[in-house]
């Protein structure tokens, strides 16, 4: 069954979500709502990430429940923030950061509609269950990043 192929997937791109939240929160941690946010959403891809893992074992895989989810150098990006402050640079940084956020969740929530689609046909009701407890996360994390890269747009791209 590619069943098993769509959850490997999914488990991958979910976790690269939750780096690239790990790695938003430690760039902009002066930003105290950026910071926040990411870490308290990126949470929720770490609930996915077991859940996967979990289900996984019905189609015979082995993913990892606990990948890594910090982003390399996570200490050092945290001093850089910390150093630069409230400069205009890491304006342009962060705005780069949210749509980096934003396709990668958009891929992640793709993912999470296929995988929907592919228990729905083989009758998977766990599945099924597990991917509209989820998906409806990761279309928040894609909201979240939108309504950022809308209200601080015009602010960084005008100055």
């Amino acid at each position: 069954m590619k069943i098993a192929l769509a959850l490997r997937e999914l488990h991958r791109s979910e976790a690269k979500l939750t780096r690239i939240l790990s790695t938003i929160a430690a760039r902009h941690r002066v930003e105290p709502e950026v910071h926040h946010v990411a870490l308290d959403i990126r949470g929720w891809s770490i609930d996915h990430l077991a859940a996967l893992a979990e289900h996984g074992r019905h189609y015979e895989l082995d993913l990892d429940a606990e990948p890594r989810t910090a982003a390399l150098g996570t200490t050092v990006q945290e001093q850089i923030s910390t150093l630069l402050g409230r400069r205009p640079e890491p304006a342009l940084v962060l705005l780069m950061d949210l749509r980096h956020l934003h396709r990668a969740a958009a891929g992640v929530s793709l993912d999470w509609e296929l995988l929907a689609q592919g228990a729905q046909a083989v009758g998977d009701t766990d599945l099924i269950d597990l991917c509209q407890r989820c998906h409806p996360d990761t279309l928040r994390q894609m909201r979240w990043a939108n309504g950022m890269l809308k209200t601080l747009s015009p602010q960084v791209l005008a100055s």
